[in-house]
């Protein structure tokens, strides 16, 4: 082979280590601790932030129908204008959560659950002073439960959108459950206990509290394990390659 053949095929090889050393360092630089991995939208949205967003969204599906039908067969006159005023708020409610929804790239639900479905077909069946405690109790239980997940969410949260709408269905809800109370209608002595989380817990309170969600990353053991592991393959190569020279 002509000493010039040589020399080129040499150069060739010597620049085919050079680009696989420099690529080979470089997606090590890529996954380097401090520097953020970033994640699709729909992805960044924290767990309790989308149950704040589920939760109203569902209660305002199955109370609107609640409480426009108080306010057309409600036996009192309490009955009525409570349920007419929860539902016109709910209805706000309902839009400013859409619109929350929208900005976040979040879906949410279409249907009240099957539960709230029995709800309101209980609601249906009963007339009078019957159909009157129903809807009292059932709302009133329901808001207490969503009253402090919102509550938690509003003090974690990182997202501005989320915060704005846990302010305002944190007004919603506590105005809703005073004019419940004012029908004299609710037992409290058959309310259920506070969902306090206890220590360790994982429930949705405590989620909340965390603000937790998907995590997209990897842990800075397994970064640097790769990023070592890059160097000494680039090393490697860089050895053989001058060593051939």
């Amino acid at each position: 082979m002509a000493p010039l053949d040589s020399a080129r095929r040499w150069q060739g090889n010597r620049s085919r280590h050079l680009a696989v050393l420099l690529t080979t360092i470089a997606a090590a630089l890529v996954v380097l601790p401090g520097v953020a991995l970033a994640a699709p939208a729909a992805q960044q949205l924290a767990a309790a932030d989308q149950a704040l967003l589920d939760g109203v969204r569902l209660a305002g599906l199955w109370e609107m129908p609640a409480g426009q039908m108080a306010a057309e067969k409600g036996q009192s006159r309490a009955v009525r204008e409570v349920g007419a005023e929860i539902a016109r708020q709910h209805e706000e409610l309902d839009r400013l959560t859409v619109e929350a929804a929208n900005k976040l790239g979040a879906t949410i639900p279409a249907n009240p659950t099957a539960e709230q479905q029995g709800w309101l077909d209980e609601m249906k069946n009963a007339n009078g002073a019957r159909f009157d405690q129903i809807f009292v109790t059932r709302l009133r239980v329901a808001h207490g439960k969503i009253f402090p997940v919102i509550g938690a969410v509003r003090a974690s949260t990182r997202n501005d959108v989320v915060r704005e709408l846990a302010n305002a269905a944190n007004t919603f809800v506590g105005d809703h459950m005073d004019m419940l109370e004012s029908t004299g209608l609710v037992r409290y002595a058959e309310l259920p206990p506070a969902a306090l989380p206890a220590p360790g817990n994982d429930g949705l309170l405590a989620a909340a509290s965390a603000n937790t969600g998907p995590q997209i990353g990897v842990s800075n053991t397994v970064i640097w394990a790769i990023f070592l592991g890059a160097l000494g393959t680039g090393g490697f190569l860089t050895y053989r390659m001058f060593r051939r020279s």
